[in-house]
C-alpha cells in the first residue's frame, strides 16, 4: 500500500519562494501519478498542479506563472513556490494514485482522482 508524505513547508515572506517535497513508499505494482493540492484558512481544497503524461503538468490558474511541479524520480514530486502571495497560505497536500504502467497520467486537478493523500505541510505566507 502506498503512502505519500510532505515536507518543505514553512514561513515566507511575500514575493519569497518555497520548495515542497512529496515522496512516496509502500509496494506498488504501477507507476504513480502525483498531485499538489491545498486548503487554505475558510477555503475549500483547490488543485494546485498535478504530473500530466504527454505535456509535462498541469496548474491552476492562480498559481500558472508562478508555480513549477516536478517529478524528481518515480516516487517523489517537488513543488517550488515562487512569487508567492498572501492568498498562497494554506495546507499544502500531496495525492497520489497508482495506474498501470502503460497508463498515462491526466493531469487532473480534482480531488476525486487521486486516492491516496499526505497529512499535509503548512505554508504561511507574512507581509
Amino acid at each position: 500500500q502506498v503512502q505519500v508524505v510532505e515536507s518543505g513547508g514553512g514561513s515566507v515572506q511575500s514575493g519569497g519562494s518555497l520548495t515542497l517535497s512529496c515522496e512516496a513508499s509502500g509496494s506498488s505494482i504501477g507507476r504513480l501519478c502525483m498531485a499538489w493540492f491545498r486548503q487554505g484558512p475558510e477555503k475549500e481544497r483547490e488543485g494546485v498542479a498535478a504530473i500530466a503524461s504527454g505535456v509535462g503538468a498541469t496548474y491552476a490558474d492562480s498559481v500558472k506563472g508562478r508555480f513549477t511541479i516536478s517529478q524528481d524520480n518515480a516516487k517523489k514530486v517537488s513543488l517550488q513556490l515562487s512569487s508567492v502571495k498572501a492568498e498562497d497560505t494554506a495546507m499544502y497536500y500531496c495525492a497520489a494514485r497508482e495506474v498501470g504502467w502503460l497508463a498515462i497520467c491526466s493531469g487532473s486537478l480534482r480531488g476525486n482522482a487521486y486516492d491516496t493523500w499526505g497529512q499535509g505541510t503548512q505554508v504561511t505566507v507574512s507581509s
